[in-house]
């Protein structure tokens, strides 16, 4: 019941965030005043139906810019979801995530990599180099740089915006060159390994998962463990598809708190709430005692 939930909120985060139905018709983009906010999620600008903007396309836009360098709107946004829910973003309202989901539930062999290998710091290292150091200082003549990340990296806008509108207008198509060609190629590479691993770009690569990954720990909803409860059987473990050990590390900075180590719990040591409910739990036993 929690994965259908789960699966369900996420197919209507993803149709309300790409609900600009005229620009799939036209192959054109919605440039209205919603376009000013952010969605919690990695969703392209340039999608045709996005109503929104990327926290991290908004970001580089910023950073990449003349006159600005910084963005306190678009940071304290980002800052503000991440101490609400953490990476209960990436889980639960990212479309490229259900996208990866999908995709993985292709019959193949499948491949489980450790939460503690190496490569997860590939996203941390993304994140500094293509959308903060890049586009500040790797400028043009008038102060001007690229969006960096998605320009030369982030498959889920060559998905939901690359390719539909080269489809679409063939004034694009003529003008396709080697980027659109490397994007596509970064794009098929995500595709077929989201086939054998589960959520690849997510785990490896997203710079929006990395920093919402720094406030797991801190944010107000949190995966709390009953110690007692625990029997240390590690079925958590292996029904994570991020494969973290949850028992020892509920709120490591790689769960996407999909909730699947809850339901796989057999003694219900596992549970899921918002930290002022905790608080105020903790409150509440201080007077009984």
């Amino acid at each position: 019941m929690g994965n259908l939930r789960r699966r369900l909120t996420q197919v209507i985060t993803a149709i309300i965030t790409n609900g600009y139905l005229p620009g799939f018709i036209k192959g054109d983009i919605y440039r209205g005043n919603l376009k000013r906010f952010c969605v919690p999620g990695l969703n392209c600008y340039s999608c045709p139906g996005a109503l929104g903007s990327c926290p991290i396309g908004s970001l580089q836009a910023v950073i990449g810019s003349a006159k600005y360098q910084i963005s306190f709107y678009v940071l304290g946004t980002i800052a503000l979801i991440g101490t609400l829910l953490g990476r209960l973003v990436c889980g639960w309202l990212c479309p490229f995530g259900l996208i990866q989901e999908l995709i993985h539930k292709i019959p193949s062999k499948k491949f489980r990599i450790s939460s503690k290998n190496p490569a997860k710091f590939a996203k941390y290292l993304i994140l500094i180099i293509f959308v903060i150091i890049l586009p500040m200082f790797v400028v043009n003549v008038v102060g001007m740089g690229d969006p960096f990340f998605c320009k030369y990296i982030c498959p889920a806008g060559t998905l939901e915006a690359g390719i539909p509108l080269v489809l679409m207008n063939p004034s694009l198509r003529q003008a396709i060159g080697f980027i659109f060609s490397w994007k596509v190629f970064l794009l098929i590479l995500t595709i077929l390994a989201s086939i054998f691993i589960a959520r690849p770009f997510c785990r490896f690569v997203c710079p929006l998962g990395a920093i919402y990954g720094l406030f797991n720990p801190i944010s107000f909803y949190k995966l709390e463990v009953n110690a007692e409860r625990c029997i240390k059987c590690n079925k958590c473990t292996k029904s994570c598809p991020i494969s973290i050990e949850t028992y020892k590390t509920p709120n490591s900075p790689e769960c996407i708190r999909c909730g699947e180590c809850i339901g796989a719990c057999p003694t219900k040591a596992i549970s899921s709430s918002f930290g002022f409910k905790e608080s105020e739990r903790k409150f509440r036993q201080m007077e009984i005692e």
